[in-house]
């Protein structure tokens, strides 16, 4: 992509650092144009580029409808086509307010009245349209010229429930139409693996009013989870991780203690018990370093790897909650691990090292960020730095690339995000690893070092699915419901051709059963085809299609396979072989 010259709010031309989101927040300014060229009187509110496009908040009347997105997308193309000139300009506080009040823009001025008495406030101004805005923008309309508007949502002001709802509007756009077109495409795809849509079609999950952001798992799906707990299982056994288990509710105080109250206390359900306040756990550390305080410890013994797979509570605005993606109770695949200052490289590449060999076998390929202190933060500058500096030469001794992203780390300390590319090319933030200077000290933790003193022990906090709901919906999607056969809810379906062969049908599905295969027989009174096309629905990896040939030789199965077609007659031991040999290796 080229690197284009954007107008700032002083006034002044120069290069952009992203073309992208200059483009996208220009294109926002000519869908709020295009919205009151069209219908007058309409307020404006807020309207940023993001990630992957940009949208608009209004309030208007009745709001939109679908349809108007059309017309919008029109009168935007008129106004690209027009290529009006971005000229920017700057008014004192009290004069901003009076002009934006005089327009009606009743969002707009309380924006401004947050501001600083002395603050110069300033504006863009395309053509007639004017809006309030800290820029940069390209300098004309015309830069807009590959963009589409996707949806409609409501907003409410601010992100406040109790403010007014408002209309808002999506859209994209990009340098080219090349781009824009590949972009498309992929959100097509999107559609097509919607893992709320493919959960509900592969009997995995359900969503319900009377739990909202509370998941319920069905049959095959807790059959999908507890496969990948296995897998988490088995490889943390194999590291030195010890598993544990922190309770649900715990007193008030205990997070008061560790920081979570003054920094988290929006997002935390509590109730009342023998009138004290207790809290249903956000996190999973502070009982952990409860567990480890339990009794006194070497430095023999360190690192000390406690790990845990902690069902924790979050409050999320109604707004916000989507399918397994974002929820209000999941569980989480924490460890705690318990280190000496000396070994922070060694463990932290050591995780670097596991996070890597599980995105591996899904077929992740991923990119790391480094996350930095943030304003909201608690513990001394040089507690920040030594943590800091203990993470990037983690990353350094690992060969890692990664990219700064400045004030994103935790409230106690900064952090290592891993973001996954799926297989059509989205990238979600999953693994985590966390270095803590602060928890340590503020719960008095120790082991006694080779000098018999006390020593305070350094704290890792580290996800490798993150939340495993949330990891569950990223794999369905990323699989389109394909899922290998080792995590398969059902990895074979037996079909019986006709009532000649149930005896055979059933002495199979017997067999592969006994064999650790998870395995459905259909010995319905239906036609093959019938139960071919359902099995293919279900997206089954194996089907065996046993008809009177099958049931005659009596050791043979004829094979479908999801991903390669029909594979012929086999031997019904040669199978089996395969198909354990799939989930062993986890293929």
């Amino acid at each position: 992509m080229i690197c284009m010259k954007a107008l700032y709010n002083d006034g002044s031309v120069r290069e952009c650092e992203d073309d992208l989101k200059v483009i996208r927040h220009t294109a926002s300014h000519v869908l709020a144009q295009a919205v009151q060229r069209l219908y007058p009187g309409t307020k404006l509110a807020i309207g940023p580029a993001i990630d992957d496009g940009f949208y608009y908040d209004f309030d208007k009347e009745g709001g939109f409808a679908p349809e108007d997105l059309d017309k919008l997308e029109a009168e935007m193309k008129k106004i690209v086509k027009e290529n009006l000139k971005l000229e920017t300009y700057t008014l004192p506080r009290a004069e901003a307010i009076e002009f934006l009040e005089s327009k009606g823009e009743t969002y707009k001025v309380e924006l401004v009245k947050d501001l600083p008495e002395d603050a110069a406030i300033s504006f863009y101004k395309q053509g007639e349209f004017v809006d309030l805005c800290a820029g940069p923008h390209a300098l004309y309309t015309k830069a807009v010229k590959a963009f589409k508007l996707l949806s409609l949502a409501g907003a409410y002001w601010r992100g406040d429930e109790k403010n007014k709802m408002l209309s808002r509007i999506y859209g994209t756009a990009f340098d080219t139409k090349e781009a824009l077109d590949a972009h498309l495409t992929m959100l097509e795809e999107a559609k097509k693996r919607d893992h709320r849509r493919l959960g509900k079609e592969l009997g995995l999950f359900a969503l319900m009013e009377e739990g909202p952001g509370f998941p319920f798992f069905l049959p095959k799906g807790m059959t999908l989870k507890n496969t990948l707990i296995d897998y988490w299982r088995g490889i943390h056994q194999r590291e030195g991780y010890q598993e544990i288990s922190t309770p649900l509710i715990m007193n008030q105080a205990l997070w008061l203690q560790s920081g979570h109250w003054d920094h988290y206390k929006d997002n935390m359900y509590t109730t009342k018990i023998d009138d004290e306040t207790f809290c249903i756990k956000p996190m999973n550390c502070p009982g952990s370093i409860l567990v480890y305080g339990v009794e006194t410890h070497s430095y023999k013994e360190l690192p000390i790897k406690l790990a845990e797979l902690g069902i924790v509570h979050r409050h999320e605005r109604s707004g916000t909650l989507h399918g397994l993606m974002r929820v209000r109770c999941f569980t989480q695949d924490d460890a705690h691990i318990y280190m000496a200052e000396d070994q922070i490289t060694e463990e932290i590449t050591n995780v670097v090292r596991l996070i890597d060999e599980v995105y591996s076998k899904f077929g992740f390929k991923y990119h790391v960020e480094l996350s930095t202190r943030p304003e909201d933060s608690m513990g001394s500058d040089e507690d920040w730095e030594r943590a800091t500096n203990g993470l990037i030469n983690a990353l350094k001794s690992c060969g890692l690339p990664y990219v700064v992203n400045e004030g994103d780390g935790a409230f106690y300390g900064p952090k290592i995000d891993f973001h996954l590319e799926d297989s059509i090319g989205r990238t979600w933030q999953c693994g985590t690893i966390q270095l803590d200077f602060q928890m340590p000290q503020r719960f008095d933790i120790s082991y006694i070092g080779a000098d018999g003193e006390k020593h305070r022990p350094v704290m890792a906090h580290r996800v490798v699915f993150g939340s495993i709901e949330r990891f569950i919906g990223i794999l369905i999607e990323h699989y389109a419901g394909r899922f290998p056969t080792w995590l398969s809810p059902v990895q074979v379906k037996v079909l019986s051709v006709s009532e000649k062969s149930f005896d055979y049908a059933a002495k199979v599905a017997g067999q592969l059963k006994a064999a650790g295969i998870r395995v459905e027989l259909d010995n319905r009174d239906e036609k093959i085809g019938y139960k071919i096309r359902e099995a293919q629905l279900e997206k089954v990896p194996y089907m065996l299609i046993l008809g009177e040939k099958e049931s005659e030789d009596g050791s043979i199965v004829a094979v479908r396979s999801r991903d390669k077609g029909d594979l012929g007659a086999v031997p019904t031991g040669d199978f089996i072989a395969q198909v354990r040999k799939e989930i062993e290796d986890r293929a």
